[in-house]
């Protein structure tokens, strides 16, 4: 399973708007194809709920399957059928 720490897309320890969409635009979606992936739920900063869904929607477009939160814990959140 691949995982996604929103961390990776913090800017000064913080999700900041802008530089979150930048950062989603350059990001190379097409390597999760047919993979499940799970978007971390814990993070060094307070994460907005807008940022989750951000990177979910890209994610539909390619992984098989979505979750969210911990690997002992993950919630599905997408199927691709």
């Amino acid at each position: 399973m691949e995982s996604i720490s929103l961390d990776e897309f913090l800017t000064e320890g913080m999700i900041k708007e802008k530089d979150f969409r930048a950062k989603v635009k350059l990001t190379d979606w097409s390597k999760f194809e047919n993979k499940r992936v799970i978007i971390k739920g814990c993070s060094e900063a307070q994460i907005p709920t807008w940022a989750y869904l951000i990177i979910a929607t890209n994610l539909t477009k390619y992984a098989k399957r979505i979750y969210f939160g911990e690997p002992c814990s993950a919630i599905d959140i997408f199927k691709n059928s």
